[in-house]
């Protein structure tokens, strides 16, 4: 309980001591896409991204995952991070493709008015149904009576 951060810790380090304080170690877009065409190539990033997409976490997510995660580690910069999201996002569905994985690619909306117009219906269903439960109990409680109260400790 008492291992927690102190509140502002993050900020006693000195500048340039977190590897996306420094320049990156790929400053370029090509040279970061030669990185990640490198690692996702790979036996092991395949079989994981693979496992991954089965269970149905849309392409943008992964790939936002994995570029984020080489700006973290001091890889390359944001903007070039959103420079390669298209080619991770192509790696990631080819690996999908290959595996004969019915993946999402996120790109796509929900489908139109079908999940909102069911999603609407159930609530309005739900909240009849609490209407109609309190007239019940509210019927009920005027048809009891109660009985005045006696006995050593009733209120006079």
């Amino acid at each position: 309980m008492f291992d927690a951060p102190i509140p502002g810790m993050s900020l006693t380090h000195e500048l340039g001591a977190r590897p996306w304080q420094s320049p990156p170690q790929y400053a370029t877009v090509d040279e970061a896409i030669e990185y990640y065409l490198e690692r996702m190539s790979t036996d092991e990033f395949m079989d994981q991204m693979a496992d991954v997409l089965e269970m149905n976490i849309p392409v943008t997510t992964l790939a936002n995952t994995v570029q984020l995660a080489g700006v973290m580690d001091g890889k390359h910069t944001v903007d070039v991070g959103m420079l390669v999201m298209p080619l991770l996002m192509e790696m990631i569905m080819l690996i999908g493709d290959n595996a004969g994985v019915n993946y999402d690619s996120g790109l796509t909306d929900a489908p139109d008015n079908t999940t909102k117009d069911t999603l609407i219906e159930a609530v309005r269903k739900e909240m009849q149904e609490k209407i109609d439960d309190a007239k019940e109990v509210s019927e009920e409680t005027e048809e009891v009576k109660e009985e005045p109260k006696s006995g050593l400790m009733a209120r006079r």
